[in-house]
């Protein structure tokens, strides 16, 4: 999952372990897909900070709900607000995470020099979606690379 660190990143995450944090905001029905279909209350995820001078793997975090409706969406006040989504059925979907660990930085340079990483979906030329899922073959990989 990435975030930009100034909005949420692995530090407030780290500041606050003990608490929920509603991953609200994505605007993409493939992302959003993902958060519903296939994320699930105990699933670990790679914290990824993204759009800063550092981007990269940053730590791990732990989804704790399983997916319900983004509150966002409905709040006008919110960068987030959805005029078109309507309560009574809602278009976004979100889950809540928690803080797990930080890890040392890895950026995506570094990633793509691992063989067993080339095929994520993360590090694909033009990748844009805020959440991808990763194989457990990468995910093994990675905790190496992370300790």
């Amino acid at each position: 999952m990435k975030s930009e660190p100034d909005e949420v990143g692995i530090d407030h995450l780290a500041a606050n372990p003990e608490r929920a944090f509603e991953w609200t905001g994505v605007r993409n029905y493939q992302a959003r897909n993902f958060m519903r279909d296939q994320m699930q209350a105990g699933d670990l995820l790679l914290f990824w900070h993204s759009s800063c001078p550092q981007p990269g793997i940053a730590g791990i975090a732990e989804v704790v709900t399983a997916a319900h409706d983004d509150s966002s969406q409905f709040d006008p006040a919110s960068p987030y607000f959805d005029p078109k989504s309507d309560p009574a059925k809602p278009r976004w979907q979100c889950v809540d995470v928690c803080f797990v660990r930080k890890t040392r930085l890895l950026s995506p340079a570094e990633l793509r020099e691992h063989v067993a990483l080339h095929e994520m979906i993360v590090l694909k030329r033009g990748n844009r979606l805020s959440i991808t899922p990763v194989t457990a073959a990468q995910w093994t990989y990675l905790q190496n690379l992370l300790s």
